[in-house]
Order: structure tokens, then sequence, then C-alpha cells
């Protein structure tokens, strides 16, 4: 998230196009940390997920497979510890995957507004429709924090930036399209599942972001739904 630099007055086509959800996407490895020879609480849910064999007991294998996902999605500590949140993490992909390619099954996000982008916080996936037409996605996405909420309902995309800067965090935020205040889309490079999330914006990959920026015009309507595991 950052403000909106006004670079002149702000004022308030699309492809049949369906990408699969891929969990494969990198962060920063973090700082190499030592490997726990502690049993976690959510030992067999992690082993399972990850494929070990799944005996409830941390094993050096174990921790070290543990610790190689931590470090990909910027999980701290990255001890190798099977806890409450990288366990919240893997819980939340396969929520993510059992979606498939019907995001909008509860019918939350509107289908009589045209092409709209839809924005689900609880399970952290974002997509674009036209009417009932899925357009591009479901991806995952990373919303905003504790306190700092994406905030939820019927939007507009009003101003696009696609080299904007933020001058409360002076950070880049490529590819941005603000649709409330300061939030907007926009890429980092960072994993989507990467805890706690951001400061308000819906972040996407670069692939994502270059998508939806050229998808999705000014006046195109945003609606967010739902709540943010741990908000």
């Amino acid at each position: 998230m950052g403000d909106i630099r006004r670079r002149g007055a702000v004022a308030l086509g699309i492809t049949g196009l369906v990408a699969p959800l891929t969990l494969a996407l990198g962060a920063t490895p973090a700082q190499a940390a030592s490997c726990t020879t502690q049993t976690g609480p959510y030992q067999k849910q992690v082993e399972k997920f990850l494929g070990r064999p799944v005996d409830g007991k941390q094993s050096a294998a174990d921790c070290k497979a543990i610790q190689a996902f931590q470090n990909k999605h910027g999980i701290t500590p990255n001890a190798g510890y099977a806890g409450p949140v990288t366990w919240g993490v893997m819980n939340l992909m396969l929520k993510q995957k059992a979606v498939g390619t019907n995001p909008n099954k509860d019918g939350k996000c509107p289908v009589n507004k045209g092409r709209i982008a839809c924005v689900n916080l609880s399970l952290q996936l974002s997509w674009i429709q036209d009417g009932k037409k899925l357009v591009y996605g479901p991806v995952p996405v990373r919303t905003g924090r504790d306190g700092y909420e994406t905030r939820t309902g019927l939007k507009k995309i009003y101003w696009r930036d696609i080299d904007h800067v933020s001058s409360i965090y002076d950070v880049p935020m490529p590819y941005s399209q603000f649709f409330d205040g300061g939030q907007a889309f926009h890429s980092v490079g960072l994993s989507m599942w990467n805890p706690p999330g951001s400061h308000g914006c819906v972040n996407m990959t670069t692939t994502t972001a270059k998508k939806y920026w050229s998808l999705l015009k000014k006046g195109d309507d945003v609606f967010v739904y739902g709540r943010k595991p741990g908000t």
C-alpha cells in the first residue's frame, strides 16, 4: 500500500483467459537458521503436505524440508518447526487449490456488473470475471495484515500508475491500479504467502499484476469481501 502520488489530475480489452492457480512462487530465502529437533503441534499435517513420512515425529530430514518451505515463503522463525504459522500457510494453499476454476461458486462477487475484479480475503484469491464468465484467475494474492486490512465493499479503479512509488513506505509499486484511497493492486517481489501481509494493498506477482493491467481499465469495478486469516 502507498499513498497516491498525483501526477496530474486524478479522476474517477478482455480476452478469455483462465490462469491456473500456481503454488510455486518464491521469496528471497531467509538467513539460515539452526534446525530444531522439536516436534511441532502440526507435525503430521506438515509432513503430509510436504510428502514426508507421516509419523508425527520430527526428524532431521523433516526439519530441512520444513525449513526450506519457510525460507521460500519468508516465514519466521525459520527453524523448521511445524508450528501454527507454517501450517496456516500450508492450509491456505490447500484451500486455494480446492477452489479450482470456480472461484465465485458462492456467488458473492457481483455478476451483474460486467467486467469486475474480485478479491476474496478469506481465501486470499483474486480473479477477473465478466458477468458469470471467468476471464482470468483465480490467483493467490497478499492482502492487508492485522491493523492494515484491505477494505471491503464495491469500489472502482480510479487511477493507474505503471511506475508508482509509495511516498509513505518509499517502495516501488509497479502496475498500480488504485481502487480505494491508497489501496491498489500492484506487484511485489515477495511470496504471496509471506506473512503477515501487506499494508492494505492487494499484492500480486509480476505476471498477475501485468495481466490485471492489460485486462482492467479506469472505471472498472472491484469487489472485496471476506476476512483475511489472522485479522
